[in-house]
């Protein structure tokens, strides 16, 4: 359906803008690889050159161009390229983006300007590059990676900067779908579920890559709405949603540890709940059924004192961690869990000695998580949860609650 076709797609060196690239190649597609990345990168996998030879591999086309698009010159010098080099533009998948999930005192200035520049600015820019090339084609499409834009504040209050950065690229597709009506099709595409890339490695440490789905569900999603006419347009797309429409009913070829529970993805609360209910039965875990309205198993200090009773050397050795939790609500205040003393600790007040990882989240919670009916990624996830310091060794927690929640 895409042979001949040519794709502009920006960020595609690795991760979901390759993974899209790699499937249009299969239908003999053009792919203009335009990211940064020209040398290989210390860390993170591929280079603009390494993506050509693989979706040449697949049956496409590749034109590779060092753009980085905070730079308005090196966008419209890759466009003009592609023009040359293809004959025209189809198709635009605005894929960069730059994540801090950090709170407004914590983010400092070059990296709100570093979303800002990347995920709204690119976007605008390279969709504007590209669209008087678009408008000639016979079924143009824009597609933007980018959220349904949800205005609950829960979404704002933990990462600010990084939410209006992204709501940015969706108000890119909420005007240009009208402004181009009849001419370009302009849709947003978003994962329900978190999606396994070199980012949310940094973001959730070792381990979390069991909790997430391959960029291949976004792959597959993209193709179904690029190959649609272009009166498709304006939409807000979820991938799950869209292939079960499609007539996808197995998503246990998507995860990459099948049966283990997902992780929801950012902005969609609605669905939080339910995907984690699905997902645990799925997996075989336990899943406790009352309603949401539920009051807490017990009080905070109960908790703690399980805990306490809890604690082996064996914890404290394979740990090596002292978390403090800043609790709100009944039975709040400053309790901590030390995984590092000797023969550990469990109590009210500030730990012995500094904690690595602070917890804030409110006491209802903090019990739920104990208690196994909240998983602390979810929590992170949603915003219940925000933990300042070491996220390996927040991770590291998490395993311990497992094992612990059978005795709480």
């Amino acid at each position: 359906k895409l042979a001949g076709c040519t794709l502009f797609i920006t960020g595609a060196s690795r991760g979901i803008g390759k993974a899209i690239a790699l499937k249009a190649a299969k239908d003999g597609a053009n792919v203009v690889i335009a990211a940064k990345t020209a040398e290989p990168h210390p860390t993170l996998p591929g280079t603009i050159y390494t993506a050509a030879e693989e979706i040449e591999a697949a049956g496409g086309k590749a034109l590779p161009c060092i753009v980085n698009v905070r730079e308005e010159q090196q966008i419209i010098n890759a466009v003009e390229k592609a023009v040359k080099t293809f004959g025209g533009i189809d198709i635009l998948v605005n894929n960069a983006s730059a994540i801090s999930l950090t709170g407004t005192l914590e983010t400092a200035t070059k990296t709100v300007n570093l979303m800002m520049d990347v995920n709204v600015r690119g976007t605008y820019l390279t969709s504007k590059a590209c669209l008087p090339y678009l408008r000639k084609s016979k079924n143009p499409h824009i597609l933007n990676l980018s959220p349904p834009m949800n205005l609950n504040p829960m979404w704002f209050k933990n990462h600010c900067a990084y939410t209006i950065s992204k709501y940015g690229m969706s108000m890119c597709v909420l005007g240009m779908a009208e402004e181009f009506r009849g001419e370009v099709a302009v849709n947003a595409l978003w994962p329900k579920t978190a999606i396994h890339t070199a980012a949310m490695d940094m973001l959730g440490g070792a381990g979390i890559e069991k909790q997430c789905r391959k960029t291949d569900i976004l792959a597959d999603a993209a193709y179904c709405i690029l190959t649609k006419p272009k009166t498709f347009t304006g939409n807000f797309i979820i991938d799950e949603v869209l292939l079960r429409e499609e007539g996808v009913k197995n998503f246990d070829v998507y995860a990459i540890a099948p049966g283990h529970p997902l992780l929801p993805d950012f902005f969609l609360d609605v669905e939080i709940d339910t995907t984690a209910m699905k997902q645990e039965r799925h997996g075989g875990a336990k899943v406790k059924t009352e309603s949401a309205a539920a009051e807490p198993s017990g009080p905070v200090a109960e908790t703690f004192r399980v805990i306490q009773g809890a604690v082996t050397e064996e914890y404290v050795r394979s740990t090596q961690g002292v978390f403090q939790f800043e609790l709100s609500g009944d039975g709040g205040g400053t309790w901590y869990i030390d995984l590092k003393s000797k023969g550990g600790s469990a109590g009210f007040g500030k730990p012995p000695v500094t904690a690595d990882v602070v917890m804030s989240m409110s006491s209802a919670d903090f019990v739920k998580m104990f208690t196994g009916k909240l998983k602390p990624t979810l929590a992170f996830m949603s915003g219940k949860l925000r933990i300042k310091g070491n996220m390996a060794l927040a991770i590291k927690l998490e395993k311990m609650l497992s094992q612990l929640n059978s005795k709480l």
